[in-house]
């Protein structure tokens, strides 16, 4: 595998950009190496400077779930970008996604459109502060909501991956009104939130971790989340940027059957651009600037491009015959990498969500942070690499999870599958 070119540019880019990337994770630290630069990317493919194709199965971290460069998408990007890509003004667009975000979202009764996953999440804390009026939060060891001060506080993703779970730069004062607990321990959550509920303002959430790989909720947590906030006014925030559209068309809280007060999402809805929002409940989305009085502003919020390529993404989501056909495959993946595993009797654990999905290399059931932090990263870092040595692209860090699209084919599968099968025989 040539990788000259890349190996070139990144050493340019070291001298220009911290780490030589503009998002950690993409240096490549956690599994050794220099990271790809790459040059397009079709269907379930990414393509290097270098020339070398790869199945991809990092999907831009989850959005491109219709596969690289889908032809409604580019269409939709096109025509909107010739009429002007930017206004700093009201688009019927953003009311037309809006729609069909609700429509899958009936918990989202008010929307905000915001530029990403960070802003949403931000905002959404803002705005559940100011509806209870108290200050402190709960969020979840290992989750990953946002760069924002104050949820940098056992933060999973590259936080997770470089060992830095608490932020220099982060004030004392922003931590000391974030609640951090273990995921999926009911007892503890019912006991702090008993204890000091009425400090707290909301408890945020991913509904299937993202950001530790992919880790499920035990029977019963998500359950007793809801009915724990609805007992003491706190409000309820689904954190599905990662899991929105990928864990079914609803979400998680779908999937779960679950209704929280707000929704954060991103990813998907932009179907590979900047994008990101917050909405839930009338009266609590009401508090928000200039219906209310909780501020939260943006100026590329609702970009015409960005609303076009979340539009056609969407209406192709809203086909009947996508859902079916995205389970299948992921269904199929699924066994086929167990089965890859077993044949070569590596111990792994295995979690899929819809179209999300992450290998651990333990042999004790991952279900939290801690027993996630029991994987073997070393064993990952050879498997990452022989796996790309085969063409297969899979996160650079055991703390991510994996996606697929409705672009991989059967081929596609099979031919991860004897790669994976090749790479974990070479290094056991």
């Amino acid at each position: 595998m040539k990788n000259q070119r890349s190996i070139s540019l990144f050493k340019k880019a070291n001298k220009l950009i911290p780490g030589g990337v503009n998002s950690p994770v993409r240096a490549f630290r956690a599994v050794g190496g220099n990271p790809l630069f790459i040059e397009k990317a079709k269907g379930s493919k990414i393509f290097d400077v270098d020339g070398n194709s790869y199945i991809d199965y990092v999907l831009s971290w989850g959005p491109m779930i219709l596969g690289h460069a889908h032809p409604q998408i580019v269409k939709a990007i096109k025509e909107s970008a010739s009429k002007g890509t930017s206004f700093g003004a009201p688009t019927s667009k953003e009311i037309e996604l809006a729609q069909l975000i609700q429509k899958a979202f009936p918990s989202i009764e008010k929307i905000r459109m915001v530029n990403s996953g960070t802003e949403a999440t931000m905002s959404a804390i803002r705005v559940a502060r100011g509806f209870t009026k108290r200050d402190k939060i709960i969020k979840f060891e290992g989750s990953y909501h946002g760069h924002a001060d104050g949820l940098l506080v056992k933060a999973g993703s590259g936080a997770t991956t470089f060992g830095v779970p608490d932020s220099p730069g982060v004030p004392k004062d922003y931590a000391i009104n974030t609640i951090t607990l273990p995921f999926n321990n009911i007892k503890l959550f019912k006991e702090v939130v008993k204890n000091n509920y009425k400090e707290i303002s909301a408890v945020i959430v991913e509904p299937v971790i993202g950001n530790m790989g992919c880790i499920l909720p035990i029977d019963g947590f998500l359950q007793i989340l809801r009915e724990e906030t609805e007992r003491y006014g706190i409000v309820l925030i689904f954190d599905e940027v990662m899991t929105g559209f990928r864990v079914s068309y609803g979400g998680a809280q779908a999937f779960y059957k679950i209704k929280p007060d707000i929704t954060c999402l991103g990813k998907v809805i932009g179907g590979g651009l900047p994008v990101g929002a917050y909405g839930g409940k009338k009266e609590i989305m009401s508090m928000v600037a200039p219906e209310g009085p909780v501020y939260q502003a943006g100026t590329l919020s609702g970009n015409p491009i960005a609303m076009s390529a979340g539009i056609a993404t969407l209406k192709e989501l809203s086909k009947k015959e996508t859902y079916i056909s995205l389970e299948n495959k992921a269904n199929l993946l699924e066994q086929s990498l167990k089965e890859a595993c077993e044949k070569v009797g590596v111990k792994t654990r295995f979690y899929r969500a819809g179209t999300m999905f992450c290998t651990y290399f333990t042999e004790i059931d991952v279900v939290d942070y801690e027993t996630a932090k029991s994987s073997d990263t070393k064993i990952f870092s050879l498997f990452f690499k022989e796996l790309l040595s085969r063409g297969v692209y899979i996160a650079p860090s055991q703390f991510e999870a994996g996606f697929i699209s409705l672009s991989h084919s059967t081929e596609d599968i099979k031919k991860t599958k004897t790669a994976v099968y090749n790479s974990l025989k070479r290094i056991k």
